[in-house]
């Protein structure tokens, strides 16, 4: 086989390219097709662990989700890059699914030339073992101040001969002119890529938008081939951390549980089903003031961090360690998570410079050390039965069930070795340092991620009415798949591949 090549490229990031890039999967796998996404480079702290040719590594947590769309078993070779931004200005480099410290210590400008080859024997491999590969870019194809340095944008279409749709966020103004420019700034050999215009969140009357779309071809001779209604509740998870308060569930709210969105906030997209059971109100929170108002939160969540002690020290400022205290001090559920584990300890020491060493927000005797190597992982595991004495915690449901998901961390936790000493002991929640509880098991810290995209685990917490997300992920892709079929004009979308 030698796959035809299908690229979603965008006028900037935000504009659509990754669900865009999910729908096309689909819709192409659905004919019955060998379908497999690619990414060359994704900048994102939501990763999920697939296979590796030396056992399971990481990729962006979008391109794992374009993979299932594609029928695809994940693997590496679709996301190569990716980077996981720890600072503003610092970003842990994972290549082919592993940590590589001589790319992350180098220059951005000089990584490329080291990475570029790698890309290409994945693109390559891909390309000969499907029908077709639907390719991401990122950002915007027209930064003409990274172009000589490009491995993700045109310098991947024109090595896989795309054809090129560019999209565009018209919901944000300027729609037309962000086409047109970046048409503009990119070289006549590589325009000759783009093959259609994508008008993205359109809300309003599509007949107001004449004449525009037929100036903008007479000025590029690329065609508006879709104008995509504003969607809010596609069911998909957001990448990039953006905080949809439309996407949260609707029916009567019986339990509000807030997420802690620290700056460095990671694998937020397992949060995604908490917003499509009945009765649960995710709220994102920054501030004390927010875990408050008219009506309490009833559970606080402490996510994954990319940088723990960093986070941690953000947290303090913002005041939010004394509300969490305090919420934990009255028998509110508190449930942290990989780097939310790390936090509710004592102490987090880093002998190899990977995080930091601070203070934890002592609401469990535990002490986390930073060890050289990743544990990337899929993992199954079963809670403690002793869950079940806590009658009064929301997590004793949760005694004895087994569970699966999915480990990304540095950082290796256990019992304060001083504070056992002196009484104080940490619950075992979960077996080989998983996860662990207080004595009243309204806290809870566990490094296994993936608790709410189990049905097991959902159906216990929630009860047997909510047991699976609704709707569930493949329908999720179906209905991606669907909405471009409708919406893109008619062959447009055969007519790429033909």
């Amino acid at each position: 086989m030698s796959a035809r090549c299908v690229m979603v490229l965008g006028t900037t990031s935000g504009a659509g390219k990754s669900w865009l890039t999910t729908a096309l999967c689909r819709y192409y796998a659905r004919q019955g097709l060998k379908v497999a996404p690619f990414k060359a480079q994704n900048m994102s702290n939501n990763a999920r662990v697939v296979a590796s040719s030396n056992g399971q590594g990481e990729i962006g947590s979008a391109q794992y989700f374009q993979a299932l769309a594609a029928q695809a078993l994940p693997d590496v070779r679709m996301n190569p890059l990716l980077l996981k931004p720890e600072r503003d200005t610092h970003s842990q480099v994972v290549m082919l699914g592993h940590v590589d410290e001589v790319l992350t210590r180098m220059p951005w400008r000089e990584r490329s030339n080291h990475v570029w080859p790698r890309i290409a024997v994945a693109l390559d491999e891909l390309i000969a073992d499907n029908d077709v590969v639907v390719i991401e870019g990122a950002g915007s194809p027209a930064e003409i101040n990274l172009s000589g340095s490009d491995i993700v944008n045109m310098r991947v279409a024109l090595h896989a001969n795309a054809a090129c749709l560019l999209v565009t966020d018209i919901d944000k103004g300027g729609a037309f002119a962000h086409l047109y420019g970046t048409w503009a700034l990119l070289p006549t050999h590589e325009r000759a890529l783009l093959r259609g215009f994508v008008l993205n969140k359109f809300r309003g009357d599509a007949a107001l938008l004449a004449p525009a779309p037929a100036m903008l071809q007479e000025l590029t001779g690329v065609p508006t081939v879709a104008t995509l209604p504003m969607w809010w509740q596609h069911g998909l998870p957001e990448e990039d951390g953006m905080f949809d308060e439309r996407s949260i569930a609707c029916g009567a709210v019986q339990t509000t549980i807030a997420v802690i969105a620290y700056p460095r906030i990671s694998n937020l997209d397992e949060f995604q089903p908490i917003k499509n059971i009945p009765g649960l109100r995710l709220q994102w929170v920054r501030s004390p003031v927010d875990l408050v108002g008219l009506k309490p939160v009833d559970w606080i969540i402490l996510p994954g961090s990319k940088h723990t002690s960093g986070d941690l020290a953000w947290l303090r400022a913002q005041g939010l360690d004394a509300a969490i205290a305090l919420h934990a001090q009255k028998g509110g559920a508190v449930l942290g998570i990989c780097g939310g584990l790390q936090m509710l300890g004592e102490a987090l020491i880093d002998p190899h410079g990977i995080d930091g060493n601070a203070p934890g927000l002592g609401l469990l005797p535990l002490v986390t050390v930073f060890e050289a190597d990743k544990t990337v992982r899929h993992t199954q595991a079963c809670f403690s039965d002793a869950l079940a004495a806590c009658s009064a915690s929301p997590f004793a449901p949760l005694a004895g069930v087994t569970v699966a998901g999915y480990e990304i961390h540095h950082g290796q936790t256990q019992e304060h070795a001083g504070m056992v000493q002196v009484g104080a002991v940490a619950h075992v929640a979960l077996p080989d340092g998983l996860g662990w509880h207080n004595g009243q098991a309204n806290v809870l810290g566990v490094y296994l991620h993936g608790l709410f995209e189990d049905a097991t685990a959902v159906q216990a917490l929630f009860g047997a009415g909510r047991a699976q997300p609704v709707p569930t992920l493949d329908s999720v892709f179906e209905g991606l798949a669907d909405y471009v079929q409708v919406h893109f004009e008619p062959g447009v979308l055969d007519a790429l591949i033909s």
